[in-house]
């Protein structure tokens, strides 16, 4: 039985991401769903051998990064290795009890989620306090007994739960998007994008430059490029890029790697993969 980590409680988009990358590519495979209470413990469980994969969030289409994976895929011993990105399609709803909008009071959610509908928020419930949650139905489980709260969530959540939709969809942009990872500790064998992170060992002038120019100079493109802060001094950082290629199959990416781990202070390779794009419900 094949064990697969993602962001609990049951109902999430990453639980949904977690099912629609088992339809695709374990069609053949018994597997179960392993929820955990945060990003970083789905990763840490992959990690220790405890599940085989992990499906976690990367990038937002509106809100960009998401850092506790980016944070915790750096600091993580073992070198994951990426097996597939997965997009799909955003869409919020506002989950509640009230029968209408001016009773609600507290608005809870994951902190993606709050932002991606803050501008809808700010029209319809300019008087509710927003709070955090590790995940977009972490507040489901007592929202039955909260009469004056909201959640936001999907329309499958509330339905597992069996809690009734106010309105919907309530997401800021249309065209929401979550791209996740699907993570083991084994490498994938093809795909057409490769995910690096760095850190260069002094913060000199033009040194991101000349990393960087590894891969410019072989006309490799790089689709992605983001800085997190090290952790360690203010002012230093470490760098995630994507490449348009496949390292297993492409001489230009190996010679431009074998650079830049002679160069950087520390290179992880996280390997190349393809993507799944799901419709739009």
């Amino acid at each position: 039985m094949l064990k697969i980590a993602h962001l609990g409680p049951t109902g999430t988009y990453a639980e949904a991401a977690a099912l629609a990358y088992a339809q695709i590519e374990l069609s053949d495979t018994d597997f179960c769903l392993q929820p955990y209470p945060n990003i970083a413990q789905t990763l840490i469980a992959v990690a220790g051998g405890d599940v085989e994969l992990a499906i976690v969030p990367v990038e937002n289409s509106i809100e960009g990064s998401v850092t506790m994976t980016a944070d915790t895929i750096w600091q993580l011993t073992a070198t994951l290795q990426i097996q597939q990105a997965i997009v799909l399609p955003i869409h919020h709803a506002l989950i509640s009890i009230a029968t209408n909008l001016d009773l609600i009071e507290t608005v809870y959610s994951h902190p993606q989620a709050l932002s991606q509908c803050q501008e809808w928020l700010q029209q319809h419930l300019p008087q509710a306090g927003r709070i955090s949650e590790n995940s977009t139905t972490a507040a489901l489980t007592t929202l039955a007994t909260l009469p004056h709260a909201a959640a936001i969530s999907s329309v499958r959540a509330a339905k597992l739960y069996n809690l009734p939709v106010l309105v919907q969809p309530i997401n800021d942009y249309p065209d929401n998007q979550t791209k996740f990872w699907a993570i083991s500790l084994q490498p994938s064998t093809t795909g057409n994008c490769t995910s690096i992170a760095f850190s260069l060992s002094e913060n000199a002038p033009g040194g991101l430059m000349t990393a960087l120019g590894f891969f410019a100079n072989r006309g490799l493109n790089l689709s992605r490029i983001e800085s997190r802060p090290s952790k360690r001094s203010l002012g230093e950082y470490l760098f995630f890029i994507d490449i348009e290629t496949d390292v297993n199959n492409c001489p230009q990416l190996k010679s431009a790697l074998a650079d830049l781990d002679a160069y950087a202070e520390t290179v992880k390779n996280f390997g190349s993969y393809h993507t799944i794009v799901i419709e739009q419900n």
